[in-house]
């Protein structure tokens, strides 16, 4: 594994260590738990910067799989009792149309190798093993650096101080709320009616409850320092959703609503400030003159000809 992993243990390392000596050069101690601390959350930063590409991605997959339902249904209609025909005609659409229905996933993957090297180097933090950049001297004041009083590279399993128990307990439980609330935030504004009833999203709403409790079980076996970089993370995801949600949300969810009646608002304020002002479409119609006969004057012989006419 460490043959497989030490290029990513490399720039694992080389971000922290680089990190690591930018806080202690703005009057950090250097080893001081909260150097350390930081350098991983600058870490996360980094890492999510790089896959926004992947996040954009994985919006425009969602999108195409809303504008696909009609065709999607006709076909689990048209092959209902041919499960294999079904999915060859479902693959063929994704392919002729660009889309990928696991690409919702793909942050979460491309984050995979990153999270597992960073598990390591902090393991070799714990047991005195150096790898990537990390020298002895760096690894020795990593290893007994803290956060909130439990040491970076503790677990919940290993240690017997109460207080890591207590500290990675805490981190844990917010670490996979946090997952439940960034999961959730996409399916309760972020889908059409259409989409929330295709089987393909009945499949994520069963990983909803899955996920976070998968992660909450394995979360007692890692490291602080991997809890905090996966905790920082996932309010990143919640942070970067609500943006998306609200600014370019999928037509007929409910953030899309939402929006509507934002602009509607905006509309109405904005028309009264200024006056009621009525544009040329909405005036009524004028009503046009109506001409008035004017009285012709007659000459004086015509005049008195009528008289005597008499």
């Amino acid at each position: 594994m460490d043959t497989f992993l030490a290029p990513l243990y490399w720039v694992v390392s080389g971000i922290i260590v680089v990190l690591h000596k930018a806080f202690t050069g703005l009057g950090m101690h250097e080893a001081g738990g909260w150097a350390w601390g930081l350098s991983i959350v600058g870490l996360v930063i980094i890492i999510r910067i790089l896959l926004i590409p992947l996040f954009v991605k994985q919006i425009r997959s969602t999108r195409n799989m809303q504008v696909l339902q009609p065709r999607m249904r006709e076909i689990q209609q048209k092959y209902k009792d041919d499960r294999e025909r079904q999915s060859q005609e479902l693959m063929k659409l994704y392919k002729e149309t660009g889309t990928n229905p696991f690409s919702s996933c793909l942050p979460i993957l491309a984050q995979a190798p990153i999270f597992l090297a960073l598990f390591r180097v902090l393991d070799g933090i714990a047991n005195s093993k150096p790898r990537g950049l990390m020298t002895p001297e760096l690894v020795e004041s990593a290893r007994h650096a803290k956060i909130f009083g439990a040491e970076l590279a503790a677990t919940f399993i290993k240690s017997p101080d109460l207080t890591v128990k207590i500290v990675t307990m805490s981190m844990v439980v917010v670490m996979a709320g946090s997952q439940f609330i960034a999961q959730r935030q996409l399916m309760l504004k972020n889908l059409s009616p259409e989409a929330a009833n295709n089987p393909f999203m009945q499949q994520q709403k069963i990983l909803l409850y899955i996920i976070p409790l998968v992660m909450a079980v394995s979360g007692f076996f890692f490291p602080v320092g991997v809890l905090l970089y996966w905790l920082v993370s996932n309010f990143w995801t919640i942070g970067q959703q609500m943006y998306v949600i609200r600014h370019s949300p999928t037509p007929g969810s409910l953030a899309h609503q939402q929006m509507e009646a934002r602009r509607a608002a905006k509309a109405a304020k904005s028309g009264a400030a200024g006056g009621g002002t009525i544009t040329a479409e909405e005036a009524p119609p004028v009503a046009k003159p109506v001409p008035r006969n004017q009285p012709q004057r007659t000459s004086r012989s015509k005049r008195s000809g009528s008289k005597k006419k008499r």
